[in-house]
């Protein structure tokens, strides 16, 4: 019983991580990267789409990307879903392919860029607090229901918390390593 508990906060922290990380390829460092744009929703004939659906997308050069849309009806909102997003990216376009490039970071940008990801951090954080306690209260469901005895309670709780402490370990060191990449100048 314990072990399910166990497996399923370790999947829930797993996917709290997995999530946090594409979150941190979408923040712009002064690199291109498609993953800058890739997720970006795009509302053409009445539906929103990422932006991956609705064209190819490359990086070229280290500091451009272009967007080549499949369907050429598309450019227009494309172009205004660049616009209106915070990427703060200036799209061109010549009707075929919108070009994007990325201006280098002024140490403003920098900075907000940093808090950003210092609130994308704590959002992790609270993801992974929310599977151990999602994970503790099961088990402390079991123990009332008697399922399971109170060292195997008390055992599978040091666990869950050393799950929780190496988790957010993780997710500071990849925000670090994201900040002095953000912070390079």
């Amino acid at each position: 019983m314990t072990d399910e508990i166990l497996l399923e906060a370790e999947d829930r922290m797993d996917k709290a991580l997995e999530a946090y990380q594409r979150d941190l390829a979408t923040l712009r460092t002064g690199r291109a990267s498609t993953a800058l744009v890739e997720h970006l929703p795009v509302k053409h004939y009445g539906q929103t789409m990422a932006l991956n659906q609705l064209a190819t997308l490359a990086a070229p050069e280290a500091q451009l990307i272009t967007i080549q849309p499949w369907d050429r009806g598309t450019v227009d909102s494309i172009i205004k879903a660049i616009q209106t997003s915070d990427l703060g990216i200036n799209p061109s376009s010549d009707g075929a392919i919108i070009r994007l490039p990325i201006p280098p970071l002024t140490e403003q940008r920098r900075r907000d860029l940093v808090k950003q990801l210092h609130s994308r951090t704590e959002e992790a954080r609270v993801a992974v607090r929310n599977g151990r306690r999602h994970a503790i209260d099961e088990l402390r469901k079991s123990l009332r229901e008697h399922e399971i005895s109170e060292d195997e309670e008390h055992g599978a709780q040091a666990s869950v918390e050393k799950l929780a402490t190496a988790h957010i370990a993780k997710l500071d060191d990849m925000g670090a390593r994201k900040e002095r990449e953000l912070l390079a100048v």
